[in-house]
């Protein structure tokens, strides 16, 4: 599916943002993203730091795909909404725990931060065409 310069210009930025993100899933921003993991999982410390690190090479991949895989950028685009979907529940975790982390330190804030999630997930389908390709393919 063909997409326009600013759809291909806002999935690259998407794709760096998401290597960006997941490299400090790996090193600097490591006990920011402990944050994330919501407290409904294990309490363990090395199965905490497994999912902060597997999360963040799941980060880069999708990242890389979004900006390199462009013969299969539809698919790259549903893959990293459903990651943005999936990882959901860690952010609801934060605000109904009340857990410090990327300055979002009161509860407004982090409540806040929960409606930008649906916005990158429509970005990931939009910048990919895959929002269209969604929901046209049914049309025949």
């Amino acid at each position: 599916m063909k997409t326009s310069f600013l759809q291909n210009a806002l999935r690259i930025l998407l794709g760096s943002l998401m290597v960006m993100a997941g490299v400090g899933h790996l090193t600097t921003q490591r006990e920011e993203f402990l944050a994330q993991v919501p407290a409904w999982l294990p309490n363990d410390a090395a199965f905490m730091d497994f999912v902060v690190l597997s999360s963040g090479i799941v980060e880069i991949a999708l990242g890389l795909a979004m900006i390199f895989w462009v013969k299969n950028k539809i698919k790259a685009g549903i893959a990293l909404a459903i990651f943005y979907i999936l990882i959901f529940p860690g952010n609801i975790s934060q605000y109904t725990n009340g857990i410090d982390a990327f300055g979002l330190d009161t509860d407004l804030k982090r409540l806040i931060r929960l409606f930008f999630q649906p916005v990158l997930v429509l970005w990931a389908l939009w910048s990919t065409g895959a929002l269209s390709f969604l929901l046209n393919r049914n049309k025949n």
